[in-house]
């Protein structure tokens, strides 16, 4: 077997069964170590970095999880991940975690922070307030002193200083493996058969559970190899996926996707991983360059307010640019976020003459006919249209 096709094999299990398994088990070899669990979207991974802590993707549980003490504590309509990322914690499966940080993405995020507050006193819970008037001179003020706060939480934590110094050089190691994704997600665009959307997930995935130094070596040894693939292309549509920033697909259902016709050049999947543009200036006031980047330089999603262009402008940018035949509206069950810029979305669509199919998910589905039948249909409908 290749390096890819190993790497595939070894981490597919345990991210389908329970991918935090692999943070824990690294928190076992290395029990001085601090780690702190990131609720999607937009965490400061640097701050935690530079405070000596290991940054965690707390980003659901996958679709092996029984939801059997959450439901109790949410409302029946509310999405999967936060149901799932309660039922981790009230089962001792974040046990390992010495902080976990959310942010006002939505309101049921909102609301989880205080629930966990309240049910785990031993663990610190922070919560990141994010600017929601992105035109505001003070937006860049008002995050810095955000992340200041935080930041000196997470000290406090770590019992480590996070000078100018560390935070520069956490800021040029992130900037080095999202440099490596950018570079990974240019072969989904540009040669989709030499990389399956489930390899690609998985290569990305694996980077919110280990430190970014081992996932950089990772990559570096994938990377080539990707490079020197030659497949031949199969007869199927070329497609960009938006939706599925904060739950995660199940893997089973990414995999239905391609098998179905699809070739997903783009996607919004694990955005918070990858959610600059280009690199953050490691020159400066690095505490300025993290919120300038997010002001001006993160990618979009659903979660963050910016009227300074139409929300659907990303897309049919993204669209254009891959030279995609379609768009994938893929949306988790009760995210109010995604649905509502699916009403923007579908009309940007339509006017611009994009052919789109729209989908919702749950990350605990376990039955991916329907959504493969839908897709297959879809797929039937524009090569012999």
């Amino acid at each position: 077997m290749t390096t890819v096709e190993n790497l595939i094999t070894s981490y597919r299990e345990s991210l389908e069964n329970s991918p935090l398994q692999i943070a824990a088990e690294y928190k076992h070899q290395h029990p001085d170590q601090k780690i702190v669990g990131c609720y999607p979207v937009y965490t400061p991974v640097e701050l935690i970095h530079a405070a000596g802590m290991l940054p965690v993707g707390v980003i659901g549980a996958g679709n092996r999880l029984e939801i059997a003490h959450a439901d109790s504590r949410f409302q029946s309509f509310v999405c999967s991940i936060v149901k799932s990322t309660l039922e981790l914690g009230l089962t001792d499966k974040l046990n390992f975690l010495d902080g976990i940080v959310f942010h006002s993405i939505c309101d049921p995020a909102r609301n989880l922070g205080s629930v966990f507050k309240r049910n785990f006193p031993n663990l610190m819970v922070e919560y990141i307030h994010f600017p929601q008037n992105m035109t505001s001179p003070h937006s860049i003020d008002y995050l810095i002193a955000e992340y200041r706060r935080l930041g000196a939480s997470y000290e406090q934590l770590s019992g480590k200083k996070i000078s100018d110094d560390r935070l520069r050089e956490s800021i040029a190691v992130y900037n080095s493996q999202r440099s490596l994704l950018r570079e990974l997600y240019a072969i989904r665009r540009e040669s989709p058969q030499n990389l399956s959307t489930v390899e690609c997930y998985i290569l990305t995935r694996i980077g919110t559970l280990i430190p970014p130094d081992e996932h950089i070596g990772i990559l570096r040894e994938a990377l080539p190899e990707l490079h020197r693939r030659n497949e031949k292309p199969k007869d199927r549509i070329k497609v960009v996926l938006e939706g599925s920033f904060c739950e995660q697909p199940p893997i089973e259902l990414l995999d239905g996707l391609e098998s179905a016709g699809c070739y997903i050049l783009d996607d919004d999947i694990l955005t918070g991983w990858r959610w600059f543009a280009d690199d953050i200036e490691t020159e400066g006031d690095p505490l300025r360059n993290l919120a300038n980047a997010y002001i001006n330089r993160s990618v979009y999603s659903g979660v963050k307010h910016d009227t300074r262009e139409p929300k659907a402008k990303h897309l049919i940018d993204k669209f254009k640019e891959t030279g995609a035949s379609a768009v994938l509206i893929l949306a988790a069950k009760f995210c109010e976020p995604a649905l509502f810029d699916y009403a923007l979305y579908k009309r940007a669509l339509e006017k611009e003459g994009i052919p789109h199919l729209c989908l919702e998910f749950e990350e605990k589905m376990w039955i991916f006919d329907k959504a493969r039948t839908e897709v297959e249909t879809f797929v039937e409908s524009m090569l012999f249209d």
